[in-house]
């Protein structure tokens, strides 16, 4: 439950504390007094969007900090999930610079909008008259069947099937159609893969056979540069061997005068030996450079149609054209196989269709045997609150078609009076009825799910008397189990809390500032009174206010 709640600077506050109270309590106030200021500050901090322009001083930042008591629901596996400290007291605070940069914490820790907004889900429900519509809403008409008939299990089964049955459906057709393509191109596939076949492509090819181009279509050049070499080295008469060997010959010959000389003598034959390798391999490749007309175009029409390959199929290297063609050859060969490939594959639909239709008519059993009691609970409720001929029927049909949901349509059917006929509730409740009928189902939902708080924001709308009074003793009801915070200008339903605050603002020249208090016993009186009649209650306002108080 919300223990206590803290605003600084968010429009007319510039700082509140309020601390709450388990049960049923009331806030009050005049129109504009600031009382949906406290929604719009719980709303931004668990998760809602950040407005700066909100803020009551511009130049300062906002902070918005709400405690919670835990200790009762169940929640340290959420928190050990998501690698939170885990407290009986919870404390979510929400800091925004005036620049609108927002920063949330858990017990100190940072966290994410998405944790904040799953944790705020758990923690409190704030139901305002906007939310009134979703009463028309299928989508919540069935989510409010799934809370009472609690089919988390069976929905948890269906969905795996579905799931299941929904991938091997779309991976079926993503092959059908594929095939369909690929039926369409198979010449022009094949024609590639002939190509390609034909090519006999070899990995490295390509680099070697532009290598050996190079060579032959220079072969002329090189050999007269070869020759040149040798003659350079052996065959001149001033040949460098030739000139190297006198070399050794000389300094070998006076080596005995200068002991240095006899190595020097040494580093030059080596010098010679080095040379008369050269010499050799220099021949070696001269004897192998011919000028080949033959394999100059061999080569030169083996790399056409390699380039031509690779123009045509957008690549640039032999080993991706082996992946192209490898890819080709998997999709004809795909031609022969792809029958049994949709049988064994249809087969798996099947097979996953009849598990998710068993799931289905599970979760649809016990959905319908939640029926009745949302029917009779809610037509109870309603006669309480000035309802007594209320009818309200669930139709449950099957859906034409399975969804993540299930298979199942719900209508919510109305009748406000016993000679009227049933229809949906979209398209006959007036807003009064819709806003005691939405009371009727959080008054239900409240028995079976475990939610700490729950706000009600002017779900009175349309409403007064006697009606009023009714609809301030469901809420009451719903406070013995729960935390239940009603935002209401009726003095019938404030005099039910058991708690009751009053937001007020004062003027000070240009400055307007909201406030909250909790309101003592005598206080309390003058509010109903001046809710009743006016700001200045007479005698008669507040002896009728002590009756609604239940006070002598």
């Amino acid at each position: 439950m919300l223990t206590r709640l803290e605003i600084d600077n968010y429009t007319l506050i510039e700082r509140s504390e309020i601390d709450f109270n388990n049960g049923f309590s009331v806030i009050t106030g005049e129109t504009g007094a600031g009382k949906s200021i406290l929604l719009g500050a719980l709303g931004m901090l668990m998760g809602g969007k950040v407005e700066s322009k909100y803020f009551k001083d511009a130049e300062k930042k906002c902070v918005i900090e709400a405690t919670f008591d835990i200790s009762d629901y169940g929640y340290r596996p959420f928190f050990e999930e998501n690698e939170l400290d885990y407290d009986d007291e919870c404390v979510i605070r929400k800091e925004i610079t005036p620049s609108g940069k927002a920063r949330s914490f858990v017990n100190d820790t940072p966290v994410s909008v998405s944790q904040l907004k799953q944790l705020g889900e758990m923690l409190i429900d704030i139901h305002s008259q906007h939310q009134n519509l979703l009463l028309k809403d299928s989508g919540f008409q069935l989510s409010v069947v799934d809370s009472v008939a609690d089919s988390k299990k069976e929905l948890a089964a269906y969905q795996s099937d579905y799931k299941q049955w929904n991938s091997a459906k779309r991976e079926l057709e993503r092959l059908k159609e594929q095939m369909e393509n690929d039926a369409r191109d198979a010449d022009y596939l094949k024609s590639q893969l002939d190509k390609l076949q034909a090519a006999n492509l070899v990995d490295g090819e390509q680099e070697e056979l532009e290598t050996e181009n190079n060579l032959l279509q220079n072969a002329e050049t090189i050999k007269t540069a070869l020759s040149s070499v040798v003659n350079l080295v052996e065959d001149d008469d001033n040949a460098v061997n030739v000139r190297l060997k006198q070399t050794v010959n000389l300094l070998s010959s006076v080596s005995s005068f200068a002991p240095e000389l006899d190595s020097l003598a040494e580093r030059t034959n080596a010098v010679l030996a080095e040379m008369k390798d050269i010499s050799a391999v220099v021949k070696d490749v001269a004897d192998r450079v011919e000028f080949n007309q033959e394999r100059i175009e061999f080569v030169s029409s083996r790399l056409d149609t390699i380039y031509s390959l690779e123009k045509r199929h957008k690549v640039s290297t032999v080993a991706e054209l082996k992946e192209i063609q490898s890819d080709l050859e998997r999709r004809v060969n795909n031609f022969s196989s792809a029958d049994e490939q949709i049988a064994s594959l249809e087969a798996d639909v099947a097979k996953y269709f009849q598990q998710m239709e068993k799931s289905a008519a599970s979760l649809s059993e016990k959905r319908r045997g939640s029926l009745q009691k949302i029917e009779s609970t809610v037509e109870s409720s309603l006669s309480l609150m000035g309802m007594p001929l209320a009818k309200l029927s669930v139709d449950m049909q099957k859906s034409s078609q399975y969804t993540l949901d299930g298979a199942d349509e719900v209508t919510f059917l109305f009748s406000a009076n016993k000679d009227k006929r049933m229809l949906p509730i979209a398209e006959i409740a007036s807003g009064g009825e819709v806003s005691r009928v939405m009371l009727s189902l959080k008054s239900l939902l409240s028995e079976v799910k475990k939610m700490p708080t729950i706000i009600l924001d002017e779900v009175d709308t349309g409403i007064s008397g006697e009606v009023a009074a009714r609809m301030g003793e469901v809420m009451a009801a719903m406070g013995k189990r729960m935390q239940v915070v009603a935002i209401t200008h009726l003095p019938q339903i404030a005099s039910k809390g058991e708690s009751h605050y009053k937001v007020y603002k004062e003027e000070d020249g240009d400055r307007v500032v909201s406030h909250i208090v909790k309101l003592s016993a005598d206080e309390r009186v003058t509010e109903i009174a001046q809710m009743l009649s006016g700001l200045n209650p007479s005698d008669a306002a507040i002896q009728n206010a002590k009756d609604l108080l239940g006070l002598r």
